[in-house]
């Protein structure tokens, strides 16, 4: 038996619009990862890039569960000597709500070419309004 291989000018990408207000950071990030790779198509393949656009709107309203808004850190390099500095989830969301959903779905992706080329697809907003009506992205209840 042969394994079906998808040409890429066959690949059918389709544009979704989640609604992040009131979802849970870690649940939604995991739907939106999976939704990015194509896991839910009947032609998935590990190799190829076949999953959909996905726009999160409304990231300034997500939650986390617990305690995590105070305890959950972020950290970056400067590139100095000693440069590392950390951020926790309160202060980020305040500050870079897109961040937030950015790096959980990061997270959530494989970690090489493919992975960032999948988290291109993604499109994260803080408010309401996002500037792909023209794509006519379908809505997707998570």
């Amino acid at each position: 038996m042969k394994t079906y291989l998808a040409p890429v000018n066959e690949i059918d990408r389709k544009w979704y619009v989640v609604d992040a207000e009131d979802k849970v950071l870690g649940r939604l990030a995991s739907e939106i990862a999976s939704r990015l790779r194509g896991k839910h198509k009947p032609t998935f393949s590990s190799f190829i890039d076949n999953g959909d656009f996905i726009v999160v709107t409304n990231a300034e309203k997500i939650r986390l569960t617990g305690n995590k808004l105070n305890d959950k850190k972020y950290y970056r390099h400067t590139g100095f000597v000693g440069g590392i500095k950390e951020i926790n989830a309160k202060e980020l969301l305040e500050k870079n709500p897109t961040s937030l959903v950015t790096a959980a779905v990061k997270g959530m992706l494989p970690k090489n070419k493919l992975g960032r080329a999948q988290l291109k697809k993604l499109k994260v907003y803080a408010g309401k309004d996002h500037p792909h009506a023209a794509q006519q992205p379908a809505v997707l209840d998570i």
